[in-house]
């Protein structure tokens, strides 16, 4: 959150007054979920290239819990807060109203409804850099919009900037019941891939609802056999051995390693991503990973298929300000289903 103030950014009309408290979520270190508390804190102070957005709903997401509890370590030297979070409110997926913007800003206007990337998105108010807002679609839900930005760019980039996927191929999502995966599983589908989705079996209605051609029981049987080969794979979050995963691969397939779960508490699973670029220069498959790029050209396109509807967020679970513990809770234990959202204005929320 910034605290300097200039001339050069002072923001243009619509600013909330200066004097104005607002609710929030905060930590003042690193910690499991039940670190968190709802205080009133200020209201941000925006920079010159900055929007301050009046949050109606908010996303939960695996990086939010990374960054709550600084886990790995290596988010911590990324620039987070090495002994405790720079910014101390945490949150990241936002939908909501521009209230304000700064002098630099050209693509929002007061009233503008935007959906994307904030700073400390659990609270009344938050602070967005202009490149990482969108316009939200008219006909999409402020809580469907505050879901969408992290996890659906991250499937988008990973099956068309990566995975390069054309009609018609076969493409298996591993973890197709997820954030990540569920708009990959849509995604996907609007590209005319044949989709196979992996997921537990308690949640396979779940990802049947999103379209997929196929469901696999992750525990039912040896998914990654080679009985089955794919064009692409996109594995989100798994623990599959690169080897394992190369058998269910054609001879010119294309693996796409999505984030880096699992591993020790230093590095988190970035080893298996690492051990996958080496191995690609001498194989047939094109072994990656990736991480991606938190832009608004990426949101816009996004935006194309949630207008359309050929894309919905798959929303299961709503959580108030003062139970984001429990909805991060629930995330690292696996019971997320899709989505959930943190609804901070409940009147608005369901106004689209």
């Amino acid at each position: 959150m910034h605290t300097e103030t200039t001339t050069s950014r002072e923001t243009r009309a619509g600013r909330p007054g200066r004097d104005q408290k607002m609710r929030a979520v905060v930590q003042d270190r690193y910690g499991s979920a039940e670190i968190l508390t709802t205080d009133e804190v200020d209201l941000p102070v925006i920079a010159a290239d900055e929007v301050l957005i009046e949050v109606v709903a908010a996303g939960v997401d695996r990086g939010v819990w990374h960054l709550v509890t600084g886990r790995p370590y290596l988010v911590r030297l990324a620039g987070y807060g090495v002994a405790k979070p720079k910014n101390p409110i945490p949150g990241l997926d936002v939908a909501g109203r521009v209230v304000a913007v700064g002098d630099e800003v050209r693509r929002f206007e007061v009233g503008d409804e935007v959906f994307g990337i904030a700073i400390g998105s659990y609270a009344e108010y938050a602070a967005a850099k202009e490149d990482r807002l969108a316009h939200k679609p008219a006909g999409l839900s402020f809580e469907e919009a505050a879901v969408a930005a992290i996890s659906g760019i991250t499937a988008l980039q990973a099956l068309t900037d990566v995975g390069e996927v054309m009609p018609d191929q076969r493409v298996l999502v591993i973890g197709a019941s997820g954030g990540v995966g569920s708009f990959a599983v849509q995604i996907a589908k609007a590209l005319g891939a044949v989709v196979t989705a992996v997921a537990s079996a308690a949640k396979a209605d779940l990802v049947r609802s999103l379209g997929a051609d196929d469901v696999i029981d992750y525990g039912a049987g040896d998914y990654l056999s080679g009985d089955t080969r794919y064009d692409l794979i996109i594995d989100i979050g798994g623990l599959n051995p690169v080897l394992r995963l190369r058998r269910a691969l054609k001879p010119e397939g294309t693996l796409v390693i999505v984030g880096g779960e699992g591993g020790g508490p230093v590095a988190g699973g970035i080893g298996r991503q690492l051990r996958a670029k080496l191995l690609s220069p001498f194989v047939s498959q094109s072994l990656t990973f990736f991480l991606s790029t938190e832009h608004y050209s990426h949101m816009e396109r996004l935006a194309r298929y949630l207008g359309t509807g050929e894309v919905t967020p798959a929303v299961s679970r709503r959580y108030g300000l003062d139970d984001v513990a429990a909805a991060l809770s629930e995330l690292e234990a696996g019971r997320a289903r899709g989505k959930t959202v943190i609804v901070v204005r409940e009147d608005a929320a369901d106004v689209a």
